[in-house]
């Protein structure tokens, strides 16, 4: 592989696996909070808080880490400005205390931030601004949960950036050139040294929280169910294991994970079944880093055309890396990857995300499921066939046509979602 595209996958996996703490849009909205407190210099008096409509969806329904078991836009955007580090970026709220907590429940219960949807903006958009006397300071995100975009304090742009200027853009220029095969050859050539740190944290953190999903019982105990059911089972213990992590992450658990494509429960459904699998065929730890590289990437790869948000639920593409990585580990070859992936999205693609909430971790486990069965089905050398559906005559054109139905055709479908969930229909 040439040098400037091995560096910039390189890149891409530092870029994309970074650690968060909890829901990644509850905390974006912290994160932003917390930097307009930095900017305002003292204590906010009043809050105004404008988020796309994905971002209220995936706000509403899930508990805000070390925010005492509350839930809300106003939750998370107080706690950021009253005890967030922004310096920690997605980790903002890791060094929350209790009087913080205390102190965020009083403001909250005043009814000093005010939240509102933003119209005609990006799926992902955060504007907030902190008021405290004359004085007052704004934050804006775009595109991505950490990409600030403009910062003013007292009518003054401190800073702002274009999108074609920002890191994001460049980064997502680099994703859209990812394919399949390159994928596989940088993994088959990576050397581990590149990439032995972010893997291990990967690994660390996932099977951290997915162990405390699975000893204790948070949300609708999803992954503790499958593995009562089927104690034994290689394909239960990696459905059992994402869906753990996710119980736990969607209910309140202030442990943090590795994200994939800007989610955590992305994050851990296409690394935990890999682990999993990898300790049932007791691969080699190389392996497994090599297996966790063609997973993370087949994601972020199918994710470049759908998008961080929408209304096409993110944890298809996760666990589709998965699978692929799968069949890696089991020594398929490059058609037999490509068709563990489109067996897996001809299969499920098209499941709706209505929101970030605890049923994320049983469709972590019916996508890991799918993805299982891809496997299965590639290994056999059987794959859906080319017209059959949005199954292409290819592997990379039927990722692009599933990703145009994630992000053009699911349009209306979003809106109707956010509708339904904000109360707007009879």
């Amino acid at each position: 592989m040439e040098e400037k595209k091995y560096r910039s996958y390189v890149k891409i996996l530092n870029q994309e696996l970074v650690p968060a703490l909890g829901c990644t849009e509850p905390i974006a909205i912290a994160f932003a909070a917390a930097k307009a407190r930095e900017v305002l210099g003292k204590m906010p008096e009043k809050i105004e808080l404008f988020c796309s409509g994905n971002i209220i969806k995936n706000v509403k329904g899930v508990i805000v880490p070390n925010s005492g078991g509350m839930k809300g836009m106003d939750v998370a955007a107080v706690l950021g400005a009253v005890g967030g580090n922004a310096k920690q970026e997605l980790a903002v709220l890791e060094e929350v205390k209790d009087h913080d907590i205390e102190m965020m429940k009083k403001l909250v219960e005043k009814g000093i931030c005010k939240c509102s949807l933003a119209v005609d903006v990006p799926n992902l958009y955060i504007q907030v601004t902190e008021y405290a006397g004359e004085e007052y300071a704004l934050v804006e995100i775009r595109d991505h949960h950490t990409n600030i975009t403009k910062i003013e304090k007292n009518k003054e742009i401190l800073f702002e950036k274009a999108s074609e200027e920002s890191e994001d853009s460049e980064s997502k220029k680099a994703e859209g050139q990812l394919t399949v095969k390159d994928i596989i050859e940088f993994a088959n050539e990576v050397k581990i040294e590149d990439v032995q740190e972010v893997l291990d944290r990967q690994i660390a953190c996932n099977t951290a929280i997915s162990r405390e999903g699975l000893k204790n019982c948070y949300g609708a105990a999803i992954g503790k169910t499958i593995l009562e059911a089927y104690p034994n089972d290689v394909k239960a213990r990696a459905k059992a294991a994402a869906a753990a992590g996710s119980d736990a992450r969607m209910n309140g658990c202030s442990m943090p994970v590795i994200i994939n494509s800007g989610s955590g429960n992305q994050g851990m459904t296409v690394s935990l079944p890999v682990i999993e699998y990898a300790k049932e065929l007791k691969v080699s730890k190389e392996e497994l880093y090599r297996a966790l590289v063609v997973s993370n990437l087949v994601a972020i790869h199918q994710k470049y055309y759908i998008g961080d948000l929408s209304a096409y639920c993110g944890v298809v593409c996760a666990a589709t890396g998965s699978g692929a990585a799968i069949t890696y580990m089991k020594k398929g070859t490059y058609q037999q990857i490509s068709d563990t992936i489109t067996n897996t999205i001809a299969n499920i693609g098209g499941m709706v995300c209505d929101g970030a909430k605890a049923s994320c971790a049983a469709k972590i486990a019916s996508a890991v499921e799918a993805a299982i069965l891809g496997h299965c089905m590639s290994m056999n050398r059987r794959c859906f066939q080319e017209g059959e559906g949005l199954v292409q005559k290819d592997v990379e054109k039927t990722i692009e046509s599933i990703g145009k139905v994630g992000r053009e055709g699911m349009r209306e479908t979003d809106i109707k979602i956010l509708n339904i969930m904000l109360g707007n229909e009879e």
